[in-house]
């Protein structure tokens, strides 16, 4: 005679494996982030109401007392330590305020807080004229700029799936790169309507907006819009940084627009909307999966992951000095994507300059953007450009149009219309990282992280690479 678990206690064991499934299929937001970037994943721990920077914020209000001495008293030190003290503190300080703010941060907060705050300062007058050397020199003498966006490209490049890329990639990147040059050109043409430029329209709007993010995006794009023209870095950089963050805002809007029309009229024409899915085709294999990142680093990895960046940067520079036609950020791609394509480099090598790209990006940044702010960018020139109604008109198209031809390019190549709408539409014209999740959140696609991981760093490196190709043109219209 056969028993069956019928008793209350199996059936309670039963009802408990059953919400135990259901909490497996329901991961938190920090382990749906996780798939997408470690770093963010942490990003909690690292800032709470009694962490700073993942310091206990009474250390790191010693810290800052510190720095305040130092400042005040006419010791801080000048150069690297002291560029370093002044920008990782105010970066950590900025982005705690900016991490703890609820709904707000989803919208990029830190980052505008750490472009913005102090250069405020600086307007106001109230900011210690040794804080301004120091940081300057530590900029352009020091070459901290340099430093971060090579690490970055480099990471991006090679920290790319080889085999990913060789087998979805010729399906995935015709969208993205469809959606990326249409919407340059489209840009381009109605701000030519509007009297804005066509190039101007394409480098000034576009660009940013489809660089997804500002690491491959405003910062790369100002340096070499301002070597080229021979003005002002922090104006070009002011104005990459507004447009950034308002196409942030602007994804976000739509994505959670897109969601309710895929809900509403799912069936509003055959493969419109996927319910979650993106490809209209069955990932047999698990080809089409991009693998997670790891979650740390050894000191040898990230040692080699430098070594590599500062010889590849180098290498661009040297062929920049005899093909100065394109810029050396542009050399660094090239070279970065020659020795993924042909498996050139083992490995090791790939992750560790994947590894140290990503610690730049997860701890270097703010301190970036507190440099630039400080050095570069002046708010008079903020104010005029974040006022101009046809910047904000082009901006808000800039958006629905990469969404819209993402949209439509991926449905002709058996995506889902709204998901390829979302990624790589929206994807690529939100900040990247954050931008990302807060996205993929109000699509509430939140699943498919891997495919925004990728069409972030090809998108955000094709883009980078196409206006390096158009920047010549600013000194022809000029």
């Amino acid at each position: 005679m056969s028993t069956n678990n019928t008793t209350p206690s199996g059936v309670r064991q039963d009802e408990a494996m059953h919400e135990q499934d259901e909490v497996a299929k329901d991961p938190s937001r920090t382990e749906l982030i996780a798939v997408r970037d470690p770093a963010l994943a942490t990003q909690k721990k690292r800032y709470t109401w009694t962490r700073i920077n993942d310091m206990p914020i009474w250390w790191f209000l010693a810290v800052l007392a510190t720095l305040a001495v130092a400042v005040y008293t006419g010791n801080l030190p000048g150069a690297l330590l002291g560029g370093f003290a002044v920008t990782l503190t105010l970066g950590g300080l900025l982005t705690w305020i900016g991490t703890m703010i609820p709904v707000l941060r989803d919208y990029g907060l830190a980052t505008l807080l750490c472009t913005f705050i102090p250069s405020t300062i600086i307007f106001l007058g109230v900011m210690p004229e040794n804080v301004i050397e120091t940081v300057t020199g530590f900029m352009n003498d020091v070459g901290f700029l340099d430093f971060i966006v090579a690490a970055i490209i480099t990471g991006a490049v090679l920290g790319m799936p080889r085999k990913l890329l060789i087998k979805a990639g010729p399906r995935f990147l015709i969208p993205l790169a469809g959606c990326i040059t249409l919407t340059f050109v489209i840009i381009g043409g109605i701000g030519a309507l509007f009297g804005g430029g066509f190039v101007e329209s394409m480098l000034l709007i576009a660009a940013p907006a489809m660089a997804g993010g500002i690491g491959v995006g405003a910062i790369p794009m100002s340096e070499m819009y301002a070597a080229e023209t021979g003005n002002d870095v922090g104006g070009y950089f002011a104005q990459l940084v507004a447009v950034t963050a308002l196409a942030n805002g602007v994804c976000i809007l739509f994505a959670g627009v897109f969601k309710g029309i895929g809900s509403r009229k799912p069936n509003l024409f055959a493969g419109f909307y996927g319910s979650g899915q993106l490809m209209r085709i069955e990932d047999k294999n698990g080809d089409l999966t991009m693998p997670k990142k790891k979650g740390s680093a050894n000191f040898l990895s990230l040692g080699k992951g430098l070594l590599i960046t500062a010889v590849l940067f180098s290498l661009a520079t040297v062929v920049n000095a005899y093909l100065p036609m394109l810029h050396t950020f542009a050399w660094l791609i090239i070279a970065a994507a020659i020795l993924k394509v042909f498996n050139l480099f083992p490995s090791e090598f790939e992750e560790a300059a994947t590894e140290w790209g990503d610690l730049m990006t997860s701890y270097f940044v703010p301190a970036l953007l507190v440099g630039v702010s400080i050095a570069y960018i002046n708010l008079e020139e903020v104010l005029v450009a974040v006022t101009d109604p046809i910047f904000l008109l082009l901006v808000v198209l800039c958006v629905l149009v990469s969404g819209l031809v993402a949209g439509v390019l991926g449905y002709l190549l058996k995506f889902y219309f709204l998901e390829a709408a979302v990624i790589p539409g929206l994807v690529m014209a939100d900040s990247g990282g954050s931008g990302d999740v807060a996205v993929l959140s109000a699509a509430n696609l939140m699943h498919l992280m891997p495919f925004a991981a990728l069409a972030t760093r090809i998108g955000g490196a094709l883009t980078l690479f196409i206006t390096a190709l158009l920047v010549p043109l600013l000194s022809v219209v000029a």
